[in-house]
């Protein structure tokens, strides 16, 4: 009987180590501290197409959605839409940050053309001209 008591005991300190370390590990949590403390991080399952990204930067979360097309000689992500979760926190902002995010994205996605939503979309029309 003594033998299952420490059966149960280390089994459940295994368990509860693994889901700590899962605690620790789990990107959301990793995007939601770096969105707290206003840094850059991008979280996607670059393998799945259907999952829309997000990323954070300067304390304001973008969001960007994915369409797959044709390259020359597969399938890839060819169009991206990005927009702020919430517009309001994009003062400060400037253009090179904008420039900045798109080099970000194309690095994962080289084959894609960004775009942005309103409002940043007129924002940059005006600077990139």
């Amino acid at each position: 009987m003594l033998w299952l008591f420490r059966f149960i005991i280390i089994a459940l300190i295994l368990y509860l180590l693994y889901k700590a370390f899962k605690f620790i590990t789990d990107p959301k949590r990793k995007l939601e501290l770096a969105h707290e403390k206003k840094e850059y991080f991008f979280y996607d399952q670059l393998g799945n197409v259907r999952k829309n990204f997000l990323l954070t930067y300067k304390g304001v979360l973008f969001e960007g959605e994915k369409y797959l097309g044709t390259t020359e000689d597969a399938f890839d992500v060819v169009s991206i839409f990005v927009w702020p979760r919430n517009p309001d926190q994009l003062a400060g902002l400037k253009s090179e940050d904008f420039l900045f995010l798109e080099s970000e994205i194309s690095g994962a996605y080289p084959h894609a053309k960004i775009d942005w939503k309103s409002p940043i979309k007129e924002f940059m029309e005006k600077h990139r001209s």
